[in-house]
This record gives C-alpha cells, sequence and structure tokens, in this order.
C-alpha cells in the first residue's frame, strides 16, 4: 500500500487491524484507537480518498490502496493546512484525543461538500465522539475552513 504518499511493505496476520498496521508497524501513532469497534471514530483514515474508520478494517484490505493518515495532512515543514489551523485557531480541540479523527472526517466532507451547512457539519461527524469540547467550535472550525464567515455563529 502507500501511506501518505510513501509506498509500504508489511507483512501481517489476517486479523490484524488497518489502525495497528498504521500505529505498530508504521509508527503512524496519530490514528487514535478509542474504541476498537467503529464507534467512536478516533480511528478515520482516508483509504483511496474515502474516509474509513480503520479500527473496522482488515490491513490486508488495504493491499494496493492508498492511504492518508493525520500526519500526512500538515506540510513536509510541518506547517498545519487550512484545516488544522482551523482547529486550532476556533479552539476546535481539547485533550486532542478524537482530533485527528475529526480533521480527517472533516477533510473527507470538504472533499466533497467545499461549503457545507452547519446542519451538513453536524450531521457528518454523527459518527465521531468527542468528550470535552461538544463540538460547537469542531463545527466552527470546520466551517472555517471551508472559507465561511464563522463570527455570527453564537456559542451554545
Amino acid at each position: 500500500m502507500t501511506v501518505n504518499g510513501r509506498a509500504v511493505v508489511g507483512t501481517v496476520e489476517g486479523r490484524e487491524l488497518l489502525s495497528g498496521f498504521l500505529r505498530d508497524h508504521l509508527s503512524l501513532t496519530g490514528t487514535h484507537v478509542g474504541c476498537d469497534t467503529g464507534q467512536c471514530g478516533a480511528c478515520v483514515v482516508h483509504v483511496d480518498g474515502v474516509a474509513v474508520k480503520s479500527c473496522n478494517m482488515l490491513a490486508a484490505e488495504a493491499d494496493g490502496c492508498s492511504v492518508a493518515t493525520i500526519e500526512g495532512q500538515a506540510a513536509a515543514d510541518g506547517t498545519l493546512n487550512a484545516l488544522q489551523q482551523a482547529f486550532q485557531d476556533h479552539h476546535g480541540l481539547q485533550c486532542g484525543f478524537c482530533t485527528p479523527g475529526m480533521v480527517m472526517s472533516a477533510a473527507a466532507l470538504l472533499q466533497d461538500n467545499p461549503r457545507p451547512s452547519e446542519a451538513e457539519v453536524r450531521a457528518h461527524l454523527e459518527g465521531n465522539l468527542c468528550r470535552c469540547t461538544g463540538y460547537h467550535n469542531i463545527v466552527k472550525a470546520i466551517m472555517a475552513a471551508s472559507g465561511q464567515d464563522v463570527s455570527g455563529i453564537a456559542a451554545e
């Protein structure tokens, strides 16, 4: 498979999850594992451009695929991309555990829908759990990253 633009090869057991392969074999620990059941969304990565919960996918299923993780979102010099910067600017994170999955889910949304409404953002994030922020600033960050004016969005 190709991970963040780099060809990788590995041998895995048939039951090895993609999340485990990324973390344990490639040391890409930004893909967090929160539940191992696909409920929390902390492990979202893109496989061939589609957001997937990597704890629900076998590593072998990604054979020949292009995988993008949170580590591949920033520029090579570490400069945050627009979405990551918006999360920082609009306080879209607190403890940070859910943040990689949120960013990856949001990136998929913005790829498909470059100017989502607040309701569309909230609906898209239904598969991502955050125990800290209450989602308001996450939604605001995603909308800001899409170039929309968020100054009128009131705090909840």
